[in-house]
């Protein structure tokens, strides 16, 4: 295994008139890379040695470009002085090695070169951290010029940009940036594509993406290996830091905490936060008050299911991406039937494509209503709070009106709270109007009782039962 010295590598002192292209040293440092991992171990070497980078060279002294400040402690720490002396073994001559800390960037390996050209600069060369301490890759496909805008999403499109243009100019605008909806409706799209924006921009940024239970994972390996410092370390060097899908660190108190203080840390170092859930910051269950108002103090943002328009829109945009012609009718039926899930509309779109291409069929409405039947079928039934209600009352021989009741027995209480859980997971309707749609009742009474039914289902068999009957009547399966 060999490490390419970092383009932009320096070249000082009377080493520069003789080296040529590479200097000698950057060659002796790239020579020994295939002896290093038998002499420290293949894991120590992956992970604390393959990350370094050549970034300078005099005649007698080298200088590494490490990742993080964690990295470069630890090597000092650990295998300098025999790196030192191997080098310097080489070389026939000592020679010093020094450590300077250059950050990483969080770009996708499929990303446009204009990107990938961005960021691989004197000023931040490629380099890996340890697997564990790195972020995920975005997405190419998640830029602004692939989202498809509607009166529905239109203000969330509009403040992500205004997020991404702040940051190109070496601001910070609404922080926290929290984007909250429905599953596959765009909350992912958008947060990537501010990291994609500020990457084009060229501008020296360290942007880091993850989702909640990557965060999670991660503390967990930190503590496992006694490396919290490395945690606190990739968290706190970044300049924007964006997590996906929050909701998934409810409950979970300890990664709370870490995350509150890392909120906290970057958040009064001027940098930028951007954060997805399912709901608003103040919605979200089983999450600590402090961080529930730290996470709703920049701007929230609630992206909407697309109206048909919209839904049509996307459709043609998806259609024209996949290089297939579609007839308009077609478009129209999915647009018209899958109304709440772009994710859905984009599947169900794939899904015609795939089987016309294989098959030779021609695309008609009559063969999408065929391949699509078990789609239709759950989206042809418009589910509402007043559904849900009757069902319910049915399922647990109480009556309709003691949905309403301020009656606080068991045995109306539990129904209520069944009835609440489905609302919130069967309709588009907030905790507000779910709460009004329960007696007037206040929208904690809702997110109280969803958490209530959430923590029995797992443990309560017969409750599981009745909640899975109803939703299948529901939904007319």
């Amino acid at each position: 295994m060999h490490t390419a010295p970092a383009a932009g590598v320096s070249v000082q002192g009377k080493s520069a008139a003789t080296a040529g292209a590479v200097p000698p040293l950057a060659l002796l440092w790239d020579d020994l890379q295939t002896t290093l991992p038998a002499t420290f171990g293949d894991e120590n070497y992956a992970a604390w040695l393959a990350p370094l980078k050549v970034q300078a060279v005099t005649a007698d002294s080298l200088t590494l470009a490490a990742p993080t400040t964690f990295i470069a402690q630890w090597v000092r720490g650990n295998y300098l002085t025999q790196l030192e002396e191997q080098l310097s073994s080489q070389a026939g001559r000592p020679v010093a090695i020094e450590l300077q800390v250059v950050p990483t960037f969080a770009v996708s390996a499929s990303a446009p070169q204009s990107i990938q050209a961005a960021v691989m600069s004197p000023t931040a060369p490629e380099a890996a951290a340890p697997e564990w301490l790195s972020g995920s890759r975005l997405d190419a496909r998640y830029g602004f010029h692939q989202f498809v805008t509607g009166k529905s999403n239109q203000f969330a499109f509009t403040a992500a940009q205004s997020v991404a243009e702040a940051l190109t100019q070496g601001k910070v605008a609404y922080n926290p940036f929290f984007l909250h909806g429905g599953v596959g409706l765009g909350k992912t799209h958008l947060m990537q594509a501010i990291g994609h924006a500020v990457l084009e921009s060229g501008k020296p940024t360290n942007v880091l993406y993850l989702s909640a239970e990557q965060f999670l994972y991660k503390f967990i390996r930190a503590l496992k290996d006694k490396n919290t410092l490395g945690f606190k370390e990739l968290f706190r060097s970044v300049d924007v830091l964006m997590i996906d899908d929050l909701q998934f660190i409810a409950g979970k108190d300890a990664t709370q905490e870490e995350f509150f203080h890392t909120f906290n840390t970057l958040i009064q170092a001027g940098k930028q936060v951007v954060l997805t859930a399912d709901r608003s910051p103040h919605e979200l269950p089983n999450i600590e008050e402090r961080l529930k108002s730290r996470l709703g103090s920049g701007l929230t943002v609630e992206v909407h299911a697309p109206e048909e328009e919209t839904r049509l829109a996307i459709l043609q945009s998806k259609a024209e991406s996949m290089g297939y012609t579609v007839p308009a009718e077609v478009l129209q039926l999915l647009a018209a039937q899958i109304a709440s899930n772009v994710r859905e509309l984009e599947g169900a779109l794939n899904r015609l494509v795939a089987y016309a291409r294989l098959t030779g069929e021609a695309l008609t409405p009559d063969l999408a209503r065929d391949q699509l039947r078990d789609l239709f079928r759950v989206y042809n039934r418009v589910i509402t709070i007043d559904d849900i209600q009757q069902k319910v009352a049915t399922q647990f021989n109480i009556r309709v009106s003691d949905m309403h009741s301020p009656r606080r027995a068991r045995e109306v209480a539990r129904p209520r709270q069944v009835a609440m859980y489905l609302a919130k997971q069967l309709t588009s309707r907030s905790y507000p109007d779910i709460g009004r749609a329960f007696g007037g009742r206040d929208h904690t009474t809702v997110i109280h009782a969803c958490e209530t039914i959430v923590a029995l289902l797992p443990r309560d068999a017969q409750l599981a039962e009745q909640v899975q009957l109803v939703t299948r009547t529901l939904q007319g399966r």
